[in-house]
């Protein structure tokens, strides 16, 4: 079983190979390790771990605990082999595909940031509703309005909102948008059971929308895509 566990380490030498030792002895193998941000107050990873069968995740929590400085934001089941990650995956896929710019960003998005679902969204001119433009696999269906668009900026989104279904509070879902060149086309991106958003995650969207916008626009692909009358 996989497991992605986010941690915030002290920032002093010998810190992640000590939380890698004791790691592997619970019997945790490390698949990947990825620096999400860095700070004063020390560095925040993303872990990918496989436990043997039967291994138990309150494993993993007392392991990292354990180490002293480190913090635990988050731990939940990961599905192998979804790491595509780095950002550079996507580039590519968008210049061998740039006239499926906004598909490839919706497939790919989710890997690059860890999450569950992406999908596009285009807002009409006159009124708040959206449609779907593309979705990754897995994406939900979406029939609601939203009144945070047309979106100027990326943000995180709150799920207790009365535009978001009430079982995505209860699954604990973290949302994160970013405009597409134009403000009426946006990327929504879901991560089930957190964890939360950083700051440094919201820029690397930012950008990535914005190469989307100007790989669709040299390949000919209208930015905005408004809703049929």
């Amino acid at each position: 079983m996989s497991y992605l566990l986010r941690v915030v380490l002290p920032d002093k030498p010998g810190s992640l190979g000590a939380l890698a030792t004791a790691l592997g002895n619970v019997g945790a193998d490390i698949v990947s390790l990825d620096v999400v941000e860095r700070g004063p107050g020390g560095a925040v990873d993303d872990i990918v771990v496989e436990l043997p069968a039967g291994g138990l995740a309150d494993t993993l929590l007392t392991a990292a605990y354990g180490v002293p400085g480190v913090t635990v934001e988050a731990l939940r089941p990961y599905q192998a082999g979804r790491d595509i990650h780095r950002d550079l995956e996507l580039v590519d896929a968008l210049a061998g595909e740039p006239e499926l710019a906004l598909e490839v960003l919706a497939e790919h998005a989710p890997e690059v940031f860890r999450a569950g679902w992406a999908v596009v969204l285009g807002q009409g001119a006159w009124d708040a509703s959206s449609r779907v433009v593309a979705h990754s696999p897995g994406a939900p269906q979406l029939s609601f309005r939203t009144p945070w668009m047309p979106l100027s900026e990326p943000r995180r989104l709150a799920t207790t909102a009365d535009w978001a279904p009430p079982r995505w509070n209860e699954m604990g879902m973290e949302l994160i948008a970013a405009p597409i060149g134009d403000a009426s086309l946006a990327v929504l991106i879901g991560r089930p059971g957190g964890p939360r958003f950083r700051d440094s995650e919201l820029v690397r969207l930012a950008h990535l929308a914005g190469l989307t916008a100007t790989v669709a626009v040299s390949s000919g692909l209208d930015s905005k895509v408004p809703l049929p009358l």
